[in-house]
């Protein structure tokens, strides 16, 4: 399966380190444009210090990781397609240029399901989406979360659990599954 990745899922951290995470373990394939890359860059740029040097730095590892996940969109496509936010026809775009049946994303208003049906894609949330990845592959997910979490407690000191980590990560159904 071919996901679409929105800059809203790439960019805050523990949500993207879980989708790339379940990415890299070949549990789906995923894709991104360019400027769903600059997008996540100039969010991070938005929270100050060296974030966005932070997210710059992690955007050539994604590249080096997933060469093949940067998806060019179809400029004759995009000035046919309709959104309900125009800053957003890139993004489903890009995601038929690149083959993709799903766009992942927190933004569901902007991606109304009977025009992204009329091409072929869908929308998933990623807490409904990482759930039904988990529930597929329960050992490859978990070995997953535990890596993210174990970076958490690290790089925070804090004493996370998974549920609470999965609950601030905005994926509170995944992090119950996981408990």
């Amino acid at each position: 399966m071919r996901v679409l990745i929105d800059a809203c899922v790439l960019y805050p951290t523990v949500m993207r380190e879980v989708t790339l995470g379940a990415a890299q373990a070949g549990l789906f394939e995923p894709r991104w444009s360019e400027r769903l890359l600059e997008e996540w860059a100039r969010a991070a740029a938005r929270h100050g210090g060296e974030q966005e040097l932070y997210a710059r730095s992690e955007i050539a590892t994604l590249r080096a990781k997933f060469p093949t996940s940067i998806v060019k969109p179809d400029v004759g496509l995009k000035q046919r397609l309709w959104l309900p936010d125009q800053n957003d026809i890139h993004v489903l775009s890009s995601a038929i240029s690149g083959s993709c049946d799903v766009i992942l994303t927190m933004n569901a208003k902007d991606f109304p399901r009977n025009i992204l049906a009329e091409e072929g894609v869908s929308r998933a949330d990623p807490d409904n989406f990482l759930l039904g990845v988990f529930e597929a592959n329960p050992s490859d997910m978990q070995r997953v979360c535990d890596a993210v979490l174990a970076e958490a407690i690290r790089l925070s000191g804090d004493d996370w659990t998974m549920r609470k980590l999965m609950k601030k990560a905005r994926l509170p159904r995944l992090g119950k599954a996981l408990v």
